[in-house]
């Protein structure tokens, strides 16, 4: 427990630690005097247009959820409702937790909301972050080869290419384990362990909606819509401030901003999304103040949006059950492998809402 509990804190300060030096290293490249005087001439028609655009972001991205969720319920599907709430409780913990533990969040979540296993449930979530990885990185690299940009932004987005096919694999290797050279010696193996040979086998169930191509291929074509509303957020943002950024410019910074936020850090990605708009800003032409007071816009409409939301959803729709789950994630993500799950307990009738 003691280890756990150590374990715990150790991601928790170094979240911490590197949202602190990204502060740092934007603190001493911007002028912070000139990007508040750009900050307070944010003009509201944009503002809200940008908000329109994050809120709609969020709620495709709970459909796309639930098309990945198919495969796993045929019979009796998951609303679009419960995906949207256990996504903003997710995304709720994302915003006070470090780490993006908010991932392990939303899968006990949906475990509590359905009778599905929440190991199924994380696996499908695996799938969507490649899904999700893949169309980011594929804008990222469009938008770079249009704008030639090079340096330091062009090599992350380079990294971001192999680490995609590096997750893909990991994904085929985990759906074809039963077939691979001493699967039969792992799982015997595993028997002495029946509870993590379980947790496995459903995470394994959750890897496997990625053989199904109609799911993930309405996932990328949703993905796609989701990612378009980044991009013209960020542009909104851009011209509340009196920056007009062209739609290569404004793919880039949605891109590359929220493949920064993959980067274990301190709660609300805080730090490292500033920074990163900064960066990019400065390599395609954008002044830095006005790129961080427009960074600002977007990060704050998205924590507020998010949040707000997530609240919501616990304070009228949430047992708890599921608020005690938050809490004890702060302390350890364990909750996903130590939780029973809901689909272990014949006699519990779903909860669909």
């Amino acid at each position: 427990m003691r280890a756990r509990l150590r374990g715990g804190l150790g991601r928790a300060v170094l979240g911490l630690a590197v949202s602190a030096i990204a502060l740092v290293l934007v603190v001493n490249s911007v002028d912070l005097g000139a990007a508040w005087s750009t900050l307070k001439t944010a003009q509201s028609p944009w503002i809200l247009l940008m908000v329109a655009f994050i809120g709609a972001d969020v709620l495709i991205r709970a459909v796309r959820w639930r098309v990945l969720l198919g495969p796993l319920t045929p019979h009796r599907p998951v609303s679009t409702r419960t995906t949207l709430a256990s996504l903003l409780v997710g995304y709720l913990a994302n915003n006070v937790l470090p780490a993006r533990l908010g991932e392990v969040v939303r899968a006990h979540d949906l475990g509590g909301r359905t009778t599905l296993s929440r190991s199924a449930i994380l696996g499908t979530i695996v799938v969507e972050r490649v899904v999700d990885t893949m169309v980011v990185v594929a804008i990222a690299s469009v938008a770079i080869l249009v704008l030639s940009v090079r340096g330091i932004v062009a090599s992350a987005v380079l990294v971001g290419l192999a680490l995609t096919a590096l997750l893909v694999v990991g994904i085929a290797a985990g759906i074809a384990a039963h077939r691979l050279p001493g699967a039969v010696r792992v799982a015997a193996f595993l028997a002495r362990w029946p509870r993590v040979r379980g947790v496995l086998t459903r995470l394994r169930e959750g890897l496997s909606v990625a053989s199904d191509l109609r799911a993930v291929g309405a996932a990328v074509v949703l993905s796609i819509v989701c990612w378009s509303c980044t991009v013209f957020a960020f542009a909104a943002a851009a011209q509340a401030v009196g920056v007009a950024p062209t739609m290569g410019q404004a793919a880039l910074l949605a891109a590359g901003v929220n493949l920064a936020t993959a980067i274990p850090a301190g709660p609300g990605y805080i730090g490292t999304f500033e920074l990163a708009a900064v960066t990019i800003a400065a390599s395609v032409g954008i002044d830095r103040e006005a790129a961080l007071a427009f960074s600002l816009l977007v990060h704050a409409a998205t924590l507020l949006i998010t949040s707000a939301g997530g609240s919501i959803v616990l304070v009228v729709g949430g047992s708890p059950e599921r608020a005690a789950v938050m809490r004890a994630v702060a302390a350890s993500a364990r909750s996903v492998l130590d939780a029973p799950d809901p689909a272990d307990d014949p006699s519990r009738s779903p909860r669909l809402s």
